[in-house]
């Protein structure tokens, strides 16, 4: 792949017209929309292959098929042209009427029902904030907020200062964590908690998770091993293989009210012992993007449910 200078620079027209290629499926259907000549296609991708040192179709038959390298930059000239759009939307309406854009990375070990709760003041805010969540790996996520692709980050870990450029963690709230089972399980282990627990079925966080990591010093604590019958980085997707009453799981207590309503669990136990801790992870340190300031305004670092009284 060729190397750009700070003197060179992507021609968008010739990346349109490869775009619409990919788009149409073929040479002939992108010279119709495009309303120009197949050759000044043919041409305008060839320079635009030269510009980029590699190909970006292959023919299969009689037809145009994208290389992988092709694929990739396809899905870039996507997001180029879809912003492009906006942009020019966004100028046809008056500043007041342009609505407010929140891009959030939510790691994928951070509580589903916890995530709602951080960002309803977004969904409840005016003028409205049109929200954008993307999961993936804290690494991956933190990547996209240092080049400014996300606005925030929502964490059950701190992101570390030299895991991608620098970035803030802002301590939105912490909380103990409550054992629960479905009704006929967790009756079995309530009596002797945490003991109960020891050899008990368990549905539990991937090694990976913070959470994880925080219940094995625990276990090892409290002389506590439970059979582990399946291991889930989804917090959401075990609280349903739970609920056919097989296993028990751990969650942060500031959602296990919502958990036990939701998905008809009952508490087993509680301990404080392990404080898992949510953060909000930025590219600035001093907030200034509205939504931002809302979740942070209403997330305090206490154990305590947003806007109300402990609820486990």
């Amino acid at each position: 792949m060729k190397a750009f200078t700070d003197t060179e620079f992507l021609n968008y027209h010739h990346l349109r017209y490869f775009w619409m290629v990919a788009r149409e499926g073929s040479l002939r259907a992108a010279a119709e929309q495009l309303k120009v000549s197949q050759p000044s296609i043919c041409t305008q991708i060839q320079q635009l292959e030269a510009a980029l040192g590699e190909d970006l179709f292959r023919t299969s038959g009689r037809s145009l098929v994208l290389t992988e390298f092709g694929r990739i930059i396809f899905g870039y000239a996507g997001e180029i042209f879809t912003l492009g759009g906006e942009i020019l939307r966004a100028t046809k309406q008056a500043p007041a009427a342009r609505a407010l854009r929140l891009h959030a990375g939510i790691v994928d070990s951070f509580p589903k029902l916890l995530s709602y709760e951080i960002m309803r003041p977004l969904f409840e805010h005016q003028p409205a904030i049109q929200v954008t969540c993307h999961e993936g790996k804290l690494p991956d996520l933190v990547a996209q907020l240092t080049t400014y692709r996300s606005d925030v980050v929502l964490s059950d870990e701190p992101a570390s200062p030299g895991i991608s450029g620098k970035v803030f963690n802002h301590l939105l709230g912490t909380s103990d964590v409550t054992f629960c089972a479905m009704p006929a399980l967790a009756k079995k282990l309530k009596g002797r908690f945490p003991r109960s627990l020891d050899e008990a079925p368990a549905v539990l966080p991937t090694h990976n998770c913070h959470l994880r990591r925080d219940l094995e010093k625990w276990f090892a604590a409290t002389n506590v091993q439970p059979r582990v019958i399946a291991e889930f980085e989804d917090a959401a997707l075990a609280k349903i293989v739970a609920t056919n009453g097989s296993a028990f799981i751990a969650l942060p207590s500031l959602v296990a009210s919502e958990a036990i309503e939701r998905y008809g669990f009952a508490s087993i136990g509680r301990t404080k012992e392990i404080e898992t801790r949510f953060y909000a992870i930025t590219a600035e340190r001093r907030l200034t993007h509205p939504g931002i300031l809302a979740i942070t305004a209403r997330m305090k670092p206490t154990t305590k449910k947003p806007g109300g009284k402990s609820r486990s």
